[in-house]
């Protein structure tokens, strides 16, 4: 089999993948809101990186114009016609790995988080890109396993951090065991070594706990995590110890990691009154910027601040991302690193 790694989401990218919000997804009583927000991460993103967006060919024209007239270089931006249950892109998106003859995209099952919405045009939508010829200077191969791309971070070093919540649940691959989910992990990914985070959650979160709302993994052995100083609030005890397990790990080389926790943002409601998954962790990688989301807390400028020391010499920006986490996502989430060689031959 060809060596294969798991670049760290700090390598040379070439794009980000977007999947863009339409009346079809979830968010069509919410389009005021998103599609804006939307906007101005690609005005954002594409001061690094190129934008590749997936959405229905009866939008093409009208998203083209909205983005020319704020002046977006749309040299830039690839527009594909391809439907999408919703936007979760980081999830139902490729994860590409590194082989010795190049990139290759690597087409994973998705369920929908254990089958609990409709998913089967999100399944669908790396294989229409590659069928569209999306990713031109990369090979593709499709895998029967179930897995996000937000269950899973690296060092591009050979470790990996996940959670057992996420890809031990029988809602996933319930017919293989943990050592088999291992063994698929480091077969695909081309890793060495799997920390399993056991502790952690958010409130509103959907997908059994996915790694990049809790903990991520930064340049230089460093890992900065949600971290909550909230006594009274329901996520402390199940953080703290989160906390305790981080301290505890080390990457393949059997270093320990740097930890720079980050503020909590305090509990955010819906209009119905439920609790959302507000998270600071779930920020995006652009090359030499990190976009952080941030909800109109008091905390925001904190997180900004442990990002940057995590990223030293980045671009660092503040997404509001009010409007995302009503859907139980956030920035990370709505969006999927295409590193350098996927579209162009590094």
């Amino acid at each position: 089999m060809t060596n294969q790694r798991l670049p760290a989401e700090w390598e040379p990218q070439d794009a980000i993948l977007l999947a863009w919000p339409h009346q079809n997804t979830p968010w069509d009583w919410q389009l005021d809101d998103m599609v804006p927000l939307y906007e101005a991460l690609v005005s954002v993103i594409c001061d690094y990186a190129d934008v590749v967006i997936a959405l229905p060919e009866t939008a093409i024209a009208k998203v083209r114009e909205r983005l020319e007239a704020m002046e977006i270089p749309l040299e830039y931006v690839y527009f594909y016609p391809i439907d999408s249950n919703d936007t979760w892109v980081r999830d139902f998106g490729p994860i590409t790995v590194q082989t010795d003859a190049g990139m290759k995209l690597l087409n994973f099952e998705f369920n929908a988080w254990g089958e609990k919405y409709a998913f089967d045009l999100d399944n669908q939508v790396s294989t229409k890109m590659q069928m569209l010829d999306a990713f031109p200077a990369a090979d593709f191969e499709s895998v029967n396993f179930v897995l996000e791309g937000g269950s899973i971070e690296t060092d591009g070093q050979g470790t990996l951090l996940t959670t057992s919540s996420c890809l031990l649940n029988k809602n996933r691959n319930p017919n293989l065991s943990k050592e088999q989910v291992e063994q698929q992990l480091k077969s695909s990914l081309g890793v060495q070594k799997i920390n399993w985070l056991n502790s952690g959650y958010l409130a509103g979160d959907d997908t059994d706990g996915h790694v990049d709302v809790l903990a991520r993994i930064c340049p230089n052995n460093t890992l900065v995590y949600t971290a909550c100083d909230d006594e009274a609030d329901e996520h402390y005890p199940s953080l703290k110890e989160m906390e305790r397990e981080l301290m505890a790990m080390t990457n393949a080389d059997g270093q320990a990691y740097r930890l720079l926790p980050l503020p909590w943002p305090g509990a955010k409601f819906s209009d119905s009154d439920q609790r959302l998954p507000a998270s600071y962790a779930n920020f995006l990688i652009v090359n030499e910027a990190v976009l952080v989301p941030i909800y109109d807390s008091l905390s925001d400028e904190d997180a900004l601040d442990v990002v940057s020391q995590a990223f030293p010499g980045y671009e660092i920006f503040g997404i509001p991302c009010l409007s995302l986490i009503e859907r139980g996502g956030s920035l990370h989430c709505i969006t999927m690193q295409l590193p350098e060689g996927v579209l162009l031959q590094a």
